[in-house]
């Protein structure tokens, strides 16, 4: 069986990419797949990006392009060898948050993702692009998290080499919308299919919904899906 990858992102905090991200794989595990759920805060505890943890405990403020292009291959390489049949990825492919953040320009994105294109072959790519307009899913993720978030998330931005512009909720907001244009344009040069889901059209249930009812087709699921 084909290993699939699939990495749910989101164009800004709020949206409702880790809920959604933790359903597809729920779903998935329900009908009898080997699903391997890759939560965002996994990069620094999984063996295939122990790397990436080494660099950051090594003082660094960022993680070279080569060392997450290189941790990308071996966790796909690992996967296929203990015979999974899905990654569900939360915010780990292709990284575009973080490598503007580290102040990397357009041209270097383009070669990071044609690199990481060929990384994560043989297995097949759908990109789950969660979006909203940045502002109202910025207020979203504070009402949830709180001010200490918002205060924290800001000062996250402007320490940033690539994000030091930001300085309050409407600044990011600005970057994020930069940063949904690029995305969008960096997805299009892949050969990845890209799945669109209006995190602010859909509520969490009806995101879910679908999702499932696209990718069904496209990874051939089979067994009966979830509600």
């Amino acid at each position: 069986m084909t290993l699939h990858l699939i990495s749910v992102i989101g164009s800004s905090p709020g949206v409702g990419k880790s809920t959604l991200c933790r359903a597809v794989a729920q779903w998935l595990t329900s009908v009898g797949a080997s699903v391997d759920h890759f939560e965002e805060a996994d990069i620094l505890t999984r063996s295939a990006f122990r790397p990436v943890a080494e660099e950051f405990a090594g003082g660094a403020s960022a993680v070279r392009t080569e060392t997450l292009v290189e941790c990308t291959r071996a966790y796909v390489a690992e996967s296929l060898a203990t015979g999974k049949d899905y990654l569900v990825t939360d915010a780990l492919l292709p990284f575009i948050p973080s490598l503007v953040a580290w102040g990397h320009d357009e041209g270097t994105l383009v070669h990071v993702m044609e690199e990481l294109a060929r990384a994560v072959e043989p297995a097949q790519v759908t990109v789950v692009y969660v979006h909203d307009d940045p502002e109202r899913a910025l207020r979203r993720a504070v009402e949830r998290e709180g001010d200490a978030w918002e205060d924290w998330y800001v000062r996250k931005l402007a320490g940033c080499p690539g994000t030091r512009a930001v300085h309050d909720l409407s600044s990011a907001a600005a970057h994020l919308r930069f940063e949904a244009d690029l995305t969008s344009r960096l997805l299009a040069r892949t050969p990845w299919r890209v799945l669109s889901v209006d995190g602010g059209a859909l509520n969490a249930q009806e995101a879910h919904a679908h999702t499932q009812h696209h990718l069904t087709d496209v990874l051939g699921v089979s067994g009966r899906p979830s509600a």
